[in-house]
C-alpha cells in the first residue's frame, strides 16, 4: 500500500515537472549535509539501480530517438555519481578510523569481495577497472558521439531536401513531411546532446580516479596522524574503505559508458538490439561453419586445450547445421498466398494520386545544397523570393513559386531549371568561389576557371573571394555563386513569362479589377470578349516585354474594339497603342527624344507587298539575311553608344517584324507609329535599305 502511495505521488510530481528540480535539489544537499551510513547504502543501490534500468532501455530501444531523453538522463545520472563521490568520501575521511562499516555496508561489502585479503591486487584490479572505463569505453563512445554528431548536422540538408522532393512528388502527405522534418532535427538535437554529455562522463571518469587516490593519502594521514592509528592498519582500513568506494561508483560508471556506447553506435531498425545481433551476426551458417572448423584445427594441435577448443568447435558446427536445414525448409515451403479480406483491397489509382509538374522547379546537385540551406548560410532561397517578389510587382501578376530539390543525377556543381517540367536553362556554379563577368569594357586578365555568364551569355571567370577587391578595379562585376543562380532565374522568367500567365491568374486579375470597376468586368467578361482570347491578348503582351499592371486600361480598350475583331493579335495592336506611353518609358526612360532605325522606303514598300502573301512567306530568305545583317550592325552601335535600339515601323508591318527579330536580335525592339505618344520626339539614327 505505501509502494503504491508513493509511486503516485513520483506520478503526479512528474507531472507538474517537480521530478526533475527535486533530485536536482536532493544532489546539491548531498553536496553539503553529511549523509548517515544507512543513507548512502541506499543511495549507492539506486544508483547502481538506475544504471541497470538505463542500460537494459538501451538494449531493448529500437532506434536512438526512442530514448531521446537519454542524453539528459546521462547527466543526472553523472551528477548524481559526483554528488555520491563526494557524500561518501565525507563520510570515509571523517568516521574511517571507526573501522571497515563506518562508511556503510554497500562500500564495505564492494571493497571485502574485490580485495580479498590482498590490498595491492585489489587496488590493481579496481586501477585496471577504471582504466578499461577511461581509456576504451568513455573515450571512444565520446569519439562516436562527436562523429555521429557532425555527420548527422551535414546530412540535415540532404534530408530536408529529400523530404521537400517527397512531398512534391506525391510521395507523403503534408503530415508525414512535417513529422519526418521534425524527427531530422530531432536526430540533430540527440546526436548533439550525446556529444556533450559524453564529454560529462569522460570528465566524470577522470574525477574518479583523482577522488580514489585523495581519499587513500587524505585517509591514511587523517588515520595516522589524528587517529593515532599505525600506518598498517590506517592503510588496511582506508584501502579497503577507497577501493569499495571507488568500485562501487565506478560499476554504475562502467555500465551507464556502455550505454552511452551501445546508444551511438546502434542504427534505426524495427528490431532490439537481440533481434539485430541474431538476425545479422548468426544469419549466415557459413560464417559458424567456417568458424568451427578453423577452432576445431587449433584443437587437433598437441598441447592446446583440446577438449574446450574441440567442444566448442562442435557447438559452432551444430549450430551452423541447424539454421543451414532451417533455411532449406523455408525455402522448400512455398509462401501462403496473401489474404485480402473485404473492405482491405488496394485503393485503386485515380485522378488524386497523379502528381502534376512543378511550373518552375530548380535541381541542384549535391554540392549546391549549402546554398539553399538557411543553416549553413545559404542565400539562395532569399535571393529567389527576392526574384519572385520584383517579377511579379514588375509583369503585374503572381510568378509561381520555384521549387527546388536536389538531384544526383546532375554534376556536383550543376543546377537546372525547369519550366512546366521541360529543361530551358542549366549551368555550373563554385559555391567557394565567385564569378567575375566581363561587361564588355576591363583591363586586364584574372586566374581562374573561364566560362560564360548563364543568364546572358557573357565572357567571366571563377575567382578566388579574396580577389574580388581586384577584380572590381580592372572593371569586372562580380557576384557570387547565388547571385548567379538567382539571376539566371530571373533572366528566364522574364522570357517565359508568357508560359506562366494561366485562366486562374487571368481570373485572379479579373477580380482584383472587379473591387475598383465591377461594371467593367461584368460587360467584358464573358459578355463581350470569351475567356480564352482575354488569357491570349495578356499572353502575347507579356510575350513582347510589355507589363500587365494596368489592368483597368487594357480591359477598357479590349471593352472598345473587341465588338468590332475577336482577332488576338488585332486587340494585342490596340493594346499596345493604349499602353504606348508605357512601353516607350519602359524602353527609353523620361527621356523627351527616342532615337529609332527606320525602314528604307523601298524596303517598306516590298515588305508591305508581302504581307498580301500567306502569312509573310513573300520574302525571300536572301533579303531576310541582308536585313537581320543591317539591324545586327545597327543595334550593336546603338547599344555601344548606350542608347536603345529601337525599330520604328508602319502598323501593319510590326507583328511580323518583331516576330523576325525576337529571338535573331533580343535587344531590338521593335514599335509601331501610332505606339509612340505625341510628346516624344524622334531622332532618326539609322535607316535599313534593300541593299
Amino acid at each position: 500500500m505505501a509502494e503504491a502511495v508513493a509511486l503516485n505521488r513520483l506520478r503526479e510530481m512528474s507531472r507538474y515537472g517537480l521530478g526533475a528540480m527535486v533530485l536536482l535539489v536532493m544532489m546539491l544537499a548531498m553536496l553539503i549535509v553529511p549523509l548517515a551510513p544507512f543513507v548512502l547504502d541506499i543511495l549507492f543501490t539506486f544508483n547502481i539501480a538506475l544504471a541497470l534500468v538505463v542500460l537494459l532501455a538501451v538494449v531493448y530501444t529500437q532506434r536512438p530517438l526512442d530514448f531521446a531523453v537519454f542524453p539528459t538522463v546521462l547527466l543526472l545520472a553523472t551528477l548524481l555519481r559526483l554528488a555520491l563521490n563526494i557524500a561518501s568520501a565525507r563520510v570515509v575521511l571523517l568516521h574511517g578510523h571507526q573501522g571497515t562499516e563506518a562508511a556503510g555496508q554497500v562500500i564495505s561489502a564492494f571493497g571485502e569481495f574485490v580485495v580479498g585479503g590482498n590490498y595491492t591486487v585489489g587496488f590493481i584490479v579496481f586501477m585496471i577497472l577504471v582504466i578499461i572505463n577511461f581509456v576504451v569505453i568513455t573515450k571512444g563512445a565520446g569519439r562516436i558521439s562527436e562523429v555521429s554528431a557532425r555527420f548527422t548536422l551535414d546530412a540535415m540538408p540532404g534530408k530536408q531536401m529529400a523530404i521537400d522532393a517527397d512531398l512534391n512528388a506525391g510521395a507523403i502527405t503534408q503530415a508525414e513531411a512535417k513529422q519526418r522534418r521534425s524527427e531530422v532535427v530531432q536526430e540533430a538535437d540527440f546526436y548533439g546532446s550525446m556529444d556533450g554529455a559524453s564529454k560529462f562522463v569522460r570528465g566524470d571518469a577522470i574525477a574518479s580516479i583523482l577522488v580514489v587516490f585523495i581519499n587513500l593519502l587524505g585517509g591514511i594521514s587523517i588515520g595516522v596522524l589524528q587517529h593515532d592509528l599505525a600506518f598498517g592498519e590506517a592503510l588496511r582500513i582506508y584501502a579497503l574503505l577507497t577501493i569499495g568506494d571507488g568500485l562501487v561508483v565506478q560499476v554504475p560508471a562502467l555500465v551507464l559508458s556502455t550505454a552511452a556506447a551501445i546508444m551511438v553506435t546502434r542504427v534505426s531498425s524495427a528490431q532490439d538490439m537481440g533481434g539485430q545481433i541474431l538476425s545479422q551476426l548468426f544469419g549466415s551458417p557459413r560464417a559458424l561453419g567456417v568458424t568451427a572448423a578453423i577452432i576445431g584445427a587449433m584443437g587437433l594441435v598437441p598441447g592446446m586445450p583440446n577438449v574446450a577448443f574441440l567442444t566448442l568447435a562442435g557447438i559452432a558446427g551444430g549450430g551452423a547445421w541447424m539454421i543451414a536445414e532451417r533455411r532449406k525448409v523455408a525455402e522448400r515451403t512455398p509462401a501462403a498466398a496473401p489474404v485480402i479480406e473485404s473492405g482491405s483491397e488496394p485503393k485503386d489509382l485515380n485522378w488524386d494520386d497523379m502528381v502534376p509538374v512543378d511550373s518552375i522547379g530548380l535541381e541542384v546537385g549535391y554540392r549546391l545544397i549549402p546554398l539553399v540551406d538557411k543553416t549553413q548560410g545559404g542565400q539562395l532561397m532569399a535571393r529567389i523570393k527576392g526574384v519572385r517578389k520584383k517579377m511579379s510587382h514588375e509583369l503585374g501578376f503572381l510568378t509561381p513559386p520555384v521549387h527546388i530539390r536536389d538531384n544526383l543525377d546532375l554534376a556536383p556543381n550543376a543546377y537546372r531549371i525547369t519550366l512546366m517540367g521541360a529543361t530551358v536553362g542549366e549551368a555550373e556554379v563554385y559555391p567557394e568561389r565567385e564569378l567575375a563577368i566581363n561587361p564588355g569594357r576591363v583591363f586586364g586578365s584574372l586566374p581562374g576557371f573561364a566560362t560564360k555568364d548563364p543568364a546572358f551569355g557573357l565572357e567571366a571567370m571563377w575567382i578566388e573571394p579574396s580577389q574580388r577587391e581586384q577584380a572590381q578595379t580592372m572593371g569586372y562585376t562580380v557576384v557570387d555563386a547565388s547571385t548567379v543562380v538567382a539571376t539566371h532565374i530571373n533572366q528566364l522568367l522574364q522570357t517565359h513569362a508568357h508560359e506562366l500567365l494561366g485562366r486562374d491568374d487571368v481570373q485572379h486579375l479579373l477580380d482584383n479589377l472587379a473591387k475598383s470597376a465591377p461594371k467593367l468586368v461584368e460587360e467584358l467578361v464573358p459578355k463581350t470578349l470569351s475567356p480564352a482570347v482575354m488569357v491570349k491578348v495578356l499572353q502575347n503582351l507579356l510575350e513582347e516585354n510589355i507589363p500587365i499592371r494596368d489592368m483597368r486600361r487594357i480591359a477598357e480598350t479590349l471593352a472598345e474594339h473587341a465588338p468590332r475583331n475577336q482577332d488576338p493579335t488585332f486587340l494585342t495592336s490596340v493594346v499596345r497603342v493604349a499602353l504606348g506611353r508605357t512601353i516607350v518609358q519602359q524602353i527609353n526612360g523620361m527621356a523627351s527624344e527616342l532615337p529609332v532605325i527606320s525602314l528604307g522606303p523601298e524596303l517598306e514598300q516590298i515588305l508591305q507587298k508581302s504581307l498580301q502573301g500567306m502569312e509573310g512567306a513573300g520574302v525571300e530568305p536572301g533579303l531576310a539575311e541582308r536585313i537581320h545583317t543591317s539591324l545586327s550592325e545597327a543595334a550593336k552601335h546603338q547599344e555601344t553608344l548606350g542608347q536603345p535600339a529601337v525599330l520604328l515601323v508602319p502598323a501593319p508591318l510590326r507583328v511580323m517584324l518583331a516576330r523576325f527579330v525576337r529571338h535573331r536580335i533580343p535587344g531590338l525592339y521593335v514599335l509601331a507609329y501610332n505606339e509612340v505618344p505625341d510628346n516624344k520626339h524622334i531622332k532618326i539614327v539609322a535607316s535599313i535599305g534593300k541593299q
